[in-house]
């Protein structure tokens, strides 16, 4: 289960390993066969998934049209680029307050409700944003989209860094990942978490031992948009574009699969492991098919009907079996071995 409750380490070990990896990528992804712009999609989709995770894993809340803040994050830094001003944190900063605006306002009206109530009307609200999207050709450019959002250089006033190549783009993407990481998890570690983690375990509970269970759900779904609508930022900057199909219903979809696929309902970092399954699942198997989403539904599937607690259900599993296993159990095993090994040298002898 979570680990909402107690006290959690500053920078656990799974924190650590995944920063160091993603910073290691550019010395080893070439020699795998992949490419270093996969790592910096992998990345935002982490982040992605991170925010989203807030809402559906530990607060219990289903959200199907969180896309919408993703491409409404994506929009908005490129609005604010081209029509505003072309300002890395301008636009950076608009695009988060865009987001988390919009999405407290959608949490005014749904925050009331739950269950499959909840979830539709996610979805009501995300094919609004995403029909604007698409039909609001004078501002978001219709089905053609944004086209030449810039790479804007990261300007300290003392010092500017150019993000245009793929690597000085990743480091930074790396850098926002990594403070959204550590911010959600001591988040969901502080008590604003143990309170998100009550609502999730029994709604009605929560507000008769005082809680205001309405304005909970609504700070969790405007934080989780905030997150989106950054992690979409990113996404604009990286893709130099922003298209109607990143706030759809399809794109939505996504997101779930790769929280409940890696585990995110039972552990933080489901989500990390999720879209890293889910993109390389994309780009590996859509060498050899162009049905590859085909094969990963099934797979999908498989994993919900069998192993519903995901990837990293499967591990906290393997790890319980493992703990559970008799102080003995090893040197018994060893000592056995042993033995049969000096009766069958013994044999040999005679």
């Amino acid at each position: 289960m979570h680990l909402a409750a107690g006290r959690a380490a500053l920078f656990p070990a799974p924190l650590v390993l995944t920063l160091a990896l993603l910073l290691s990528t550019p010395l080893w992804v070439a020699q795998v066969g992949l490419y270093q712009y996969l790592a910096l999609e992998i990345m935002i989709w982490m982040m992605f998934a991170l925010g989203f995770n807030l809402l559906l894993g530990f607060t219990g809340l289903p959200s199907f049209g969180h896309g919408a803040y993703f491409g409404i994050g994506a929009y908005a830094f490129g609005l604010l680029q081209l029509r505003v001003w072309p300002n890395l944190w301008f636009d950076l900063v608009g695009a988060v307050l865009v987001a988390t605006v919009l999405g407290a306002l959608v949490a005014l009206f749904i925050s009331h409700k739950r269950g499959i109530y909840y979830a539709l009307l996610t979805i009501a609200f995300g094919q609004v944003f995403w029909f604007i999207a698409n039909k609001w050709h004078t501002v978001t450019g219709g089905e053609d989209g944004l086209l030449s959002i810039k790479r804007l250089p990261a300007d300290f006033g003392f010092v500017s860094f150019s993000l245009a190549s793929n690597d000085a783009l990743f480091y930074f993407c790396l850098a926002a990942f990594a403070l959204v990481l550590v911010a959600l998890w001591r988040l969901v570690h502080s008590p604003l978490g143990r309170v998100l983690s009550a609502i999730k375990q029994n709604e009605t509970r929560a507000a008769f031992v005082g809680y205001n269970v309405w304005l909970y759900k609504w700070l969790a779904f405007t934080l989780s948009a905030g997150v989106a609508g950054l992690a979409g930022a990113l996404f604009a900057m990286a893709q130099q574009s922003a298209y109607p199909n990143v706030m759809s219903l399809h794109n939505s979809g996504f997101v779930v699969m790769m929280v409940l696929i890696g585990g995110g309902l039972v552990s933080f970092w489901g989500p990390v492991i999720g879209a890293t399954f889910f993109i390389l699942a994309r780009d590996l198997l859509g060498v050899y098919t162009e049905t590859w989403l085909l094969w990963y539904g099934l797979l999908f599937m498989a994993l919900v009907i069998f192993k519903p607690d995901g990837i990293a259900g499967i591990w906290q599993g393997w790890m319980a079996r493992w703990r559970r296993r008799p102080p003995g159990a090893a040197s018994t095993v060893s000592a056995a071995m042993l033995a049969a090994a000096v009766r069958g040298g013994a044999d040999e002898a005679v």
